[in-house]
């Protein structure tokens, strides 16, 4: 088994940035002001999967953004932490918070900002047009880029290294 596989194998709580991962990191600002974000709809779903096989989930930004929260609760992400800077110290708060260990967790990002939250972590993941220091760091890289499936293909990675895929085809296999 590679070593990649076995940091996948124990990841219960999975941790995203927003602008770059979950979005192409396009902000579009209407004309009340208001942001606009959009979200990739596969990346959604593959949420959903994760939260069926039991699995936790967190949104950590940089930057704050109402869309954010909305989103969030759609999908039922356990937690949403926006505006904080300090990556590094976010991370280890929702990791107590959850009670895992850095080697359960996972966080994927795409830009310098990541860096900090990704040294603290069991698997770190880049999205593939993240930074080249991101990528350079991360023991994973995706194929997709961010916004446009890079959460969908890294949760189906993570939930087939941990035999969990076949219990979401369950639904879908008639």
């Amino acid at each position: 088994m590679s070593d990649l596989t076995e940091r996948a194998r124990r990841i219960e709580l999975l941790v995203m940035d927003v602008d770059g991962v979950l979005t192409t990191g396009a902000i579009t600002i209407g004309p009340d002001g208001r942001e606009w974000k959009t979200f990739y709809v596969r990346d959604g779903a593959a949420l959903a999967y994760w939260h069926r096989c039991g699995k936790r989930s967190a949104i950590l930004s940089g930057r704050t953004a109402e869309p954010v929260f909305h989103r969030a609760a759609e999908l039922s992400v356990h937690h949403v932490v926006q505006g904080r800077l300090d990556k590094a110290r976010a991370i280890r708060e929702l990791m107590a918070t959850e009670k895992v260990s850095s080697e359960q967790t996972c966080f994927i990002g795409d830009d310098l900002p990541d860096l900090t939250a990704m040294r603290e972590v069991g698997l770190a993941v880049a999205v593939a047009d993240a930074v080249g220091e991101v990528r350079a760091a991360a023991h994973l890289v995706t194929n997709s880029p961010g916004g446009r499936g890079a959460v969908r293909e890294l949760v189906e990675f993570l939930l087939r290294a941990q035999g969990l895929w076949d219990k979401v085809m369950e639904i879908y296999d008639a």
